[in-house]
């Protein structure tokens, strides 16, 4: 067995430990006392004798017996690391959580950690607590909650603000782990409505902001404001909704664009086009590469294009389901680099091995997260299938491309998709492979027009025209797709 067969049997050892351990009450010490036991009975009873290879492995020093041992003891290992490492995060300290639900209020202070999300009469923002007052005692923390306040005044991420009120714990809804969707980002607090106000950064003691946060907050309180610039020249250039639908492909965002028009969106199976997926990253990361080529060696051009993809990445808030999709598009552009199938299996199941590790709750409570690596399996396994039986399909606007890629990936997330909405769109197929040839233009005309706006006004305007007639035909498509049954 080759070395990276064993590295991905590891890691598949380790994401089904945390599966397990995330659907079953299972103690780490009972694994490790299983695995002794089974490796126990592997040593004492594997069969020597044997017939042809068999015999003769065992017969050289027992170095086949050894060597399944030892992997079985490595797998082993491996699934009890994914026990322990998801009961570990199920055994954090929260200190907010003895405040729910008393009916008495409570003094938290800290800084916004994220951009605050506008809605259209209220704002979300979550807030980064450092320390809590209640009655005569300070207590230091490092947690969050999830705020919910008018809409004016507004905030930004990285103001420090003091608040006061009382904190709920989160409830499900009917058909939506609310509890659980929010414990996978750390919130186990609510509050709505408490009073709050700005305070300065010399309200906190040295040690209660450490220097990486500090340096984190400047250094994203800067991208932002440009972010915010960027977002504006594509508004003075573009007429809405087109400007907030561009907004949504290049950066994610998706606060502007007008409700009925998500709906249509979400009828049509076509809102991961307004999310920052691990298609638009690999589009940005082509863009970039296209460009550094010109300049230098091909080698040279990728590392600097995983840069871009990097910057890209905190430019749109480098939340989680942006850094799970920029992870996906380096990997997509390191399988094209290499051109080896085996190899981006296993840096697909690396990656989600690395991201369970550092959070374990997205395996079983970010269907974002499964949906984006089941989408990317699919298109792995499924496409080298469907083209085979697909070869009459006309090249025409990359049609073939995109029918293929598109079901391939709808067949493999079609069973998370109708176990956590209960439905599943017809219509997304037609209208993904009519959109999908576009967006890469409607990409590189919005960034121009907001790039060039920043410039002058009338320059954007120019590239704008053009992103505007693209977004036009999809949103048109959309709204036609979305008045179908």
């Amino acid at each position: 067995m080759t070395k990276s067969k064993i590295f991905l049997y590891l890691m598949l050892a380790f994401i089904l430990g945390v599966g397990s351990g995330s659907f079953f009450d299972i103690s780490s010490q009972v694994v490790l006392v299983i695995a002794i036991i089974v490796v126990s009975l592997v040593a004492v009873f594997y069969p020597v004798r044997g017939r042809g290879t068999l015999r003769a492995l065992a017969a050289s020093n027992g170095v086949y017996r050894r060597r399944l041992i030892v992997l079985i003891v490595l797998l082993l290992v491996a699934f009890t690391f994914g026990v322990v490492r998801f009961d570990a995060s199920e055994s954090l300290t929260r200190v907010l959580t003895n405040f729910n639900d008393t009916n008495s209020s409570v003094q938290l202070s800290g800084y916004i950690n994220g951009e605050p999300e506008r809605l259209i009469d209220k704002q979300r923002m979550v807030l980064q607590v450092k320390e809590i007052r209640a009655s005569d005692y300070i207590i230091s923390a490092d947690e969050k909650i999830l705020i919910t306040i008018n809409l004016y005044p507004e905030f930004e991420y990285g103001d420090f603000i003091l608040m006061e009120g009382k904190l709920q714990s989160p409830k499900n809804f009917d058909d939506f782990d609310y509890v659980n969707y929010l414990a996978k980002d750390g919130i186990f607090s609510l509050s709505y409505y408490p009073r709050i106000s700005k305070i300065t950064q010399n309200g906190f003691s040295d040690d209660k902001i450490s220097i990486l946060e500090k340096i984190k907050i400047s250094m994203f309180t800067q991208i932002f404001r440009f972010k915010n610039a960027f977002k504006d020249s594509i508004s003075r250039s573009i007429a809405e909704p087109n400007a907030s639908f561009i907004e949504g492909v290049l950066l994610g965002s998706r606060e502007s664009i007008p409700q009925d028009l998500k709906n249509a969106f979400s009828r049509t199976g076509t809102t991961h086009i307004l999310a920052i997926s691990g298609y638009n990253i690999t589009l940005v990361g082509l863009y970039i590469s296209y460009l550094f080529i010109f300049f230098m060696r091909r080698q040279k051009a990728f590392w600097f294009t995983v840069l871009g993809i990097i910057l890209f990445t905190i430019l749109t808030g480098a939340s989680a389901s942006v850094v799970r999709a920029a992870v996906m598009g380096i990997l997509v552009l390191v399988a094209y680099r290499e051109g080896r199938f085996y190899d981006m299996t296993n840096s697909i199941v690396f990656a989600g091995a690395l991201m369970v590790a550092l959070n374990p709750k997205v395996l079983r409570f970010d269907v974002g997260f499964q949906l984006s690596f089941l989408a990317t399996l699919g298109l792995i396994y499924f496409s080298p299938i469907i083209r085979d039986k697909l070869e009459w399909l006309p090249i025409f606007w990359s049609f073939k491309e995109n029918f293929i890629a598109t079901v391939s990936a709808q067949l493999m997330v079609l069973p998370v998709v109708l176990y956590n909405f209960g439905s599943f769109s017809l219509i997304s197929l037609p209208a993904n492979v009519l959109i999908l040839p576009v967006i890469p233009l409607t990409m590189l005309f919005g960034f121009l027009s907001g790039v060039l706006g920043l410039i002058w006004s009338q320059l954007g305007e120019i590239a704008g025209l053009a992103a505007w007639v693209l977004a036009e035909y999809e949103i048109l498509i959309v709204k036609f797709f979305s008045q179908i049954s």
